[in-house]
Parts: structure tokens; sequence; C-alpha cells
């Protein structure tokens, strides 16, 4: 039951970490080349759907470390999920107090009614993003390490 736990949390958090990858890498700076207008709608709507998907995955994915963490208590690999649970962990933190509150201001923008700033904080939301990045690749190594223990 273990190891199925193990392989389990290793793909919700590699499955995490590409779609975040992805968005931080490519997707955003696509978007980014877009006309404003057309950019704001891609990142708006982005920002609704993925602002209802992640927070689930990155809840589901900190608790299937904690469970796997409680359950190899002791054993070979525990510390390194414990390590990476606390990681993601921080993610969240992070989250709720950097990137939730500018993806909030920015699902409700429209051509018509952006902010003068708007480039400015999409700047800043992707800055923070790359952080939070790095802190889920470096969650997602440690659990992969310790699946191998």
């Amino acid at each position: 039951m273990q190891n199925a736990l193990a392989v389990v949390t290793v793909v919700v958090v590699g499955m995490m970490v590409g779609v975040e990858f992805a968005v931080a890498v490519f997707v955003n700076p696509i978007l980014n080349r877009l006309p404003d207008g057309s950019c704001i709608a891609a990142r708006s709507d982005g920002g609704r759907v993925l602002g209802r998907v992640m927070p689930v995955w990155y809840i589901g994915a900190m608790a299937l470390g904690a469970v796997w963490a409680a359950v190899a208590w002791g054993g070979a690999g525990a510390s390194l999920a414990t390590a990476a649970t606390a990681l993601l962990a921080v993610s969240v933190v992070m989250s709720l107090l950097l990137l939730v509150p500018i993806n909030n201001r920015a699902t409700t923008w429209t051509a018509e009614s952006r902010p003068a700033d708007w480039k400015e904080q999409a700047g800043r939301w992707d800055r923070y993003h790359y952080v939070r990045v790095g802190v889920i690749v470096l969650a997602f190594a440690l659990f992969a390490v310790a699946l191998s223990r």
C-alpha cells in the first residue's frame, strides 16, 4: 500500500509541476506577446479555469504527501516525503498570500475595464509564480528520491 501511495503522490505532484512549469515557461510568455486585449482576455480566462482546479490539486497533493509521510514514518524516505510535503505547504501559503489576490483581480479584467497597472500586476504574478514553480519542483524531486528508497 505504501508503494502505491508513493507512486500516486509522485504522479499527482509531477503532473501539477508539469502544468505549472508550462504556464510559467510557455503559456504566459506566449500570451504576453498577444495584443493587450487578447492577452487580458486569455489570462483572465486562464485565471478563472486554473483558479478553480489548482487549489484542489495543490491541497490534494499536499494531503497525499502527508499521508505518505505518516504511513512511512520512521522508515526509508519518510523524512524526504515530510520535507516535500512541507514545501508543498509553503507553495500553498505563497499562493494564498501572493498569487491568489492578484489572480482574483485579474479574472475580472477586460480590455475595457483593465487597471492602468495591469501589466505590472501580471508581471508580479509571473515572478511569484516562477518562485512557486521552483518550490514545487524541489518538492517533486524530494518525493521522487523518497520513492526510490
